[in-house]
Order: structure tokens, then sequence, then C-alpha cells
């Protein structure tokens, strides 16, 4: 028999409360974990509703930019056909031109295919952006032909 004080009552005393603080540390480390997955779990389950926030933000965007946008494609449109227009008045010009003004409107008119070869382009990279794409006018078109000469922005 052990009596009170004894080194066998300290020990079990001792385990006891070792028991207990390792419990509590496994109870709180499972508390933790759990809220830690609850919280992951919710995150998990709305982020498709999330991120179709977030892309509909993107896209809708601010008013100014929504009329920017708009503009922009207009005016990239514009730069192009006014690039075919002065190609088509430069052509007209070199059949009856001198032999040393024919040389300067070759110079111009590479010069200006070039220029609407990089508008044609900087047009379809935008008109394929996403957050572009949503506020461009249904009367331009899609994308616009590097070949094409006679380019229509509008009906």
């Amino acid at each position: 028999m052990s009596w009170k004080g004894s080194p066998t009552s300290t020990t079990r005393e001792e385990v006891k409360s070792a028991i207990w603080v390792i419990g509590g540390i496994a109870a709180l480390v499972t508390v933790g974990l759990t809220i830690t997955l609850v919280v992951g779990g919710v995150s998990w389950l709305t982020a498709p509703f999330r991120g179709e926030v977030d892309k509909r933000d993107r896209t809708e965007g601010s008013g100014a930019f929504r009329i920017a946008t708009y503009e922009e494609f207009f005016g990239l449109c514009a730069t192009v056909q006014s690039k075919e227009g002065t190609i088509k008045t430069l052509e007209e010009e070199n059949k009856t031109a001198s032999e040393s003004r024919r040389a300067q409107i070759s110079t111009s008119l590479t010069a200006l295919k070039s220029s609407r070869i990089e508008a044609v382009n900087e047009y379809n990279a935008k008109a394929a952006q996403e957050h572009r794409s949503a506020f461009k006018d249904r009367d331009l078109p899609p994308r616009l032909d590097v070949n094409d000469m006679n380019t229509t922005c509008a009906p």
C-alpha cells in the first residue's frame, strides 16, 4: 500500500497531469485542423462564385474604361482606313509622277503599308482580349485582314 507523499503516488499524479496536458494539446490541434479544413473547404466551395464575380467586375469595368475602349476600336479601325486611303492616293500619283517623285512615293508606300499592318495587328490583338472585346461595337469587324485593303469600320 502506498501512502500520501510516497514516490508511487507522486509519479501517478505526474502521469495523470502529463496525460491531461497531452490530451489538451491534441484537442487544440484537432480543433485547429478542423477550423482550417472548414475555412479552406468553404473557400474551395465558393471559389467558382468568387471567380465569376471577379470575371464580371473585370469585364464590366468602369464607365470611363468602357467608353474609352469602345472609342479605341473605332480609332484603330479609322487609322487602318486612313492609311489605306493614303496608300491608294499615292499609288494613283505614282502612275504619273516623275522619277524622283516615284522614289519618294515608293519609300512612303513602304512605310505606310508597314504601319497599316501594325495597326491591323493592334486592332486584332485588342479584339482578342476578353476584357476589351466586350466593348467593341457590333458593327465593327471582329478582326481585320492584313491583305484586305478595303476595311469597313461602320455600315
